[in-house]
């Protein structure tokens, strides 16, 4: 049992409230998954900039002259701002990929959250507010955010196993439920490139949706190819640059709801984690059909 929400924005004038909205709503979902937590925030791109989402066991020593040491290395200046145990690493974005392999060269404790245009992604182990207050959550502002509460059954409550899991640029997933060919996939992803952190099955799930968006669909319609390939219980949240889903597997017996209106597109595990949002009582407000996507992209 876990905990999920999910909070597109279509009013720009919410946007500076997206991070206070979030953690609201990650709030109520505390008791669904009490061992970890995280959450994606999708801010404002800079222009020629990319971000690299960091987390660190040992912040104090890591972090410490990784700027400097990054930007010498691939010849191009950088910055770095650190909150708690993870950092974002800011640089230019044609060098995205040389400042990854950079600091995984100057510093294998490091571990990369995620990456791209304006996606920053948090999460450890530890009581769900109190992980948003670690970070700060309520002050974030952006355009979408996705966040996470677990309650772990499969695999070990550590800093890796928490949710989102990132395999692809400004691309998140988060997942109440469990997959049970996950291994199987797993093994045919890799034979095509994919490469994988952990062991947890919602890690597949998203190196899935990376894999089918590299060849050409979108969020959309790799949602629906999940449906022919994916064996299991499952309700995913995906985020992509522009882009927010949610979709069941065909039996949908992990609970869910989603809500709109003309200011934003909404979900939660349970109706509690919307029942605070502005003019909710104005919202339509219904249950995700098992097997269908649900897709906005702006």
């Amino acid at each position: 049992m876990c905990g999920i929400v999910g909070l597109f924005l279509k009013n720009k004038a919410l946007e500076p409230k997206l991070g206070e909205m979030t953690a609201t709503m990650l709030a109520t979902m505390c008791e669904r998954g009490p061992d970890s937590a995280g959450f994606a925030i999708y801010g404002d791109a800079k222009s020629g900039k990319a971000k690299i989402t960091l987390q660190s066991p040992q912040p104090d020593k890591d972090f410490a002259g990784l700027a400097k040491a990054v930007g010498d290395k691939i010849g191009k200046a950088v910055s770095l701002e650190v909150k708690s145990t993870h950092a974002v690493l800011t640089c230019p974005a044609a060098d995205v990929d040389a400042a990854r392999a950079a600091v995984r060269d100057i510093t294998p404790t490091i571990r990369v959250m995620g990456r791209g245009d304006v996606i920053e992604i948090y999460k450890e182990v530890g009581y769900p507010t109190e992980v948003a207050s670690r970070f700060d959550l309520k002050s974030m502002t952006g355009t979408h955010a996705i966040g996470h509460t677990r309650m772990a059954t499969e695999s070990a409550v550590t800093t890796l196993g928490a949710h989102p899991f990132s395999t692809g640029p400004d691309q998140c997933l988060v997942h109440n439920g469990s997959l049970s060919n996950h291994n199987n996939l797993r093994r045919e992803l890799i034979r095509d490139g994919m490469i994988f952190e952990t062991a947890n099955d919602s890690e597949v799930a998203a190196a899935y949706l990376t894999w089918r968006m590299n060849q050409g669909l979108n969020l959309g319609q790799a949602l629906e190819r999940s449906l022919e390939d994916l064996d299991g219980f499952f309700t995913f949240v995906v985020g992509t640059k522009n882009g927010f889903g949610v979709v069941r597997d065909p039996i949908a017996c992990k609970p869910a709801v989603l809500a709109e209106t003309d200011d934003y597109v909404a979900f939660g595990s349970e109706y509690r984690a919307l029942a605070g949002l502005p003019g909710i009582e104005n919202a339509r407000v219904w249950e995700p059909e098992p097997a269908t996507v649900y897709f906005w992209e702006r």
